[in-house]
């Protein structure tokens, strides 16, 4: 009997390097995929949603068919369109300060111009990202990207995205608040919001705990499967305890802290219409 022939895998490249995230991210998730993938490998012929995709690590380490990947940042927004596309960046990729302060300078100025959507800003958006402090993505109170030059022995900077325009090929990129998604029935949702934390301003606007609470309530009444992930504090327990959500507690590597912590953060997923 003939096979069906097998699929592509969309999130490995032409030369058979598997793909990885293309930005740091605070906060990433590829550690959590060995948790993830028990889940989603009985339910991958669904579209998977990310209300806050961040930096993709979920995604591409799942490699659905289909995918809603959104997202509040119109700059993160931008860079994965322009990827989309096939980006090829040309500005200078160097790890300099006086390169990296120049190139924020003409980030902020394309901002202020009203021009956050060309090819030049996603590029400038990506070097940023990868030569400043701890990959941060912060902005002022006049929407200005002030994170600092970053500290690093050596930067391994990428011209060419073209190896993801298949990976990205049926997956559709969003820039909306995660209460305006319009999910299906069946999808797949992993939501991983901000940490409830006090410092949530990785957008203008913030995170905070009325947010946490609609996210919670919003997915609870999903039909189809959820997984949602966060920092396992009391109040976060009790909410998703409390709307009916399974919950697994996780220990978390700490990458990124100000004070040189690295031990283990506490996570929850939290899963409704899963076994």
């Amino acid at each position: 009997m003939a096979r069906t022939p097998a699929k592509p895998d969309s999130t490995v490249a032409r030369n058979g390097e598997v793909l990885p995230p293309p930005l740091k991210w605070a906060g990433g998730k590829r550690w959590q995929l060995p948790h993830l993938r028990k889940y989603w490998e009985r339910e991958s012929h669904r579209r998977l949603v990310e209300p806050f995709c961040g930096g993709l690590a979920v995604a591409l380490g799942l490699k659905p068919d289909r995918a809603l990947l959104n997202d509040v940042n119109p700059h993160l927004f931008n860079f994965y369109c322009w990827v989309q596309r096939g980006l090829r960046i040309t500005i200078d990729l160097k790890y300099d300060a006086a390169i990296f302060y120049r190139h924020r300078s003409r980030f902020n100025e394309l901002l202020h111009k009203g021009t956050p959507t060309t090819k030049e800003a996603a590029s400038l958006f990506y070097y940023l990202n990868r030569t400043a402090y701890n990959g941060l993505c912060r902005f002022n109170s006049s929407g200005e990207f002030n994170v600092p030059f970053g500290k690093y022995r050596t930067i391994n900077y990428k011209r060419d995205f073209t190896a993801y325009k298949s990976a990205f090929a049926n997956w559709q990129f969003s820039n909306l608040r995660f209460d305006r998604l319009r999910l299906r029935s069946d999808d797949f949702v992993y939501a991983d919001p901000p940490y409830d934390v006090e410092f949530t301003q990785y957008s203008q606007g913030g995170f905070g705990w009325e947010d946490q609470v609609r996210t919670a309530e919003l997915l609870a009444k999903h039909s189809g499967p959820v997984v949602l992930s966060n920092q396992a504090t009391p109040r976060i327990i009790k909410l998703y305890r409390e709307l009916g959500y399974k919950l697994l507690k996780l220990d978390a590597p700490r990458r990124i802290s100000c004070t040189g912590d690295r031990s283990h953060a506490k996570e929850v997923l939290a899963l409704r219409n899963l076994d």
